[in-house]
């Protein structure tokens, strides 16, 4: 067990606002996340991550699937991801840029269950309903980037991903953030939709109308195809949002300061693996964190945990100087 002695100087907030923590607090959640990266290490799934995080100088075991990450690695990584990133539209008159105080806005999902328009029924969505989603998008102003909102529940299962990218993609001319990928050679063609709409990679590079968002799986874990995925976009220098979903008190520590050193923990192992892999690729600090219901065994988002929890990582996100994804709190 580490001992930590008390320091002589630790403002804290009293009360809540927006800006919710100090220097100081963030500091202190910050070095206990890298003691949780060094001590503990992330479990991770995947081959080719183990190669590199192993080939960088981290603490790989082979047996366990343990990667224990030393924190100049963690800090160099902070420092190499870009603090602003280009969100390109395929209508350079909607294009975003994300970092610093600016606030963007974007559909999310993916919603399995939808009311249908005509008959009042809940059901399963298809492939045209997601399409449906990405246009009734592309015509709102608030909307600034899509992410698909419904899932094509009657695609095929080897390439579902696939088939709502093509939903999506033809249906808006804002950015598109594909938020299921299913593996890393479905990111690859994922990929190659995107240059084969701007003509190109090296084009897709300079004006990246596609994005992705991967998730670590609460508690500290980056599994095969998530940690593939990764690679295949930092491998392109496309930009990737590495989103946990932890659930405090189920997955992570149940007070607020606990889980945000768990999540920080694993969002900033995949981004650590995105800059091992392509130094300067575009990243986002994403969040979809909040509270595990005990009485219903649900994960509630729009909880007031969950606007607490999102408030702090909006708030390290800054402290590292990237760009964050939060979901509505």
């Amino acid at each position: 067990m580490t001992v930590r002695n008390s320091s002589s100087y630790y403002p804290q907030k009293q009360g809540f606002n927006v800006d919710m923590y100090t220097e100081e607090e963030l500091q202190q959640i910050h070095f206990a996340t890298l003691e949780v990266l060094w001590t503990n290490g992330m479990h991770i799934t995947n081959d080719e991550a183990l190669d590199i995080f192993e080939d960088a100088g981290a603490k790989v075991d082979r047996g366990s699937g343990t990667v224990k990450i030393p924190p100049y690695m963690v800090e160099d990584a902070i420092r190499s991801a870009p603090p602003e990133i280009l969100l390109a539209g395929r209508n350079s008159e909607k294009d975003v840029v994300m970092g610093g105080s600016r606030v963007n806005f974007t559909t999310f999902g993916a919603g399995v269950r939808i009311v249908d328009i005509e008959s009042g029924d809940l059901r399963e969505p298809t492939k045209a309903d997601l399409g449906d989603t990405a246009r009734v998008a592309d015509y709102l102003d608030q909307i600034d980037i899509y992410s698909h909102a419904v899932t094509g529940s009657d695609c095929p299962n080897e390439n579902v991903d696939l088939h709502e990218a093509e939903a999506f993609l033809t249906n808006t001319s804002k950015h598109c953030m594909h938020i299921d990928l299913t593996c890393g050679e479905n990111a690859k063609k994922y990929l190659e939709m995107g240059a084969a709409i701007v003509g190109g990679m090296e084009k897709l590079r300079e004006r990246p109308i596609i994005s992705a968002l991967v998730c670590p799986q609460s508690p500290l874990e980056l599994h095969g195809d998530a940690a593939q995925i990764i690679i295949e976009f930092a491998r392109e220098g496309i930009p990737v949002n590495v989103l946990s979903m932890a659930m405090s008190g189920a997955t992570v520590p149940v007070t607020i300061a606990g889980t945000l050193v768990s999540h920080n923990a694993e969002v900033l192992a995949g981004i650590v693996l995105t800059q091992l892999v392509n130094k300067g690729t575009p990243v986002m600090y994403g969040s979809s964190t909040t509270s595990f219901d005990l009485m219903y065994s649900t994960a509630p988002v729009g909880s007031p945990e969950m606007g607490i929890c999102n408030g702090g990582v909006a708030r390290l996100a800054r402290y590292y100087n990237l760009p964050s994804y939060t979901a509505g709190g």
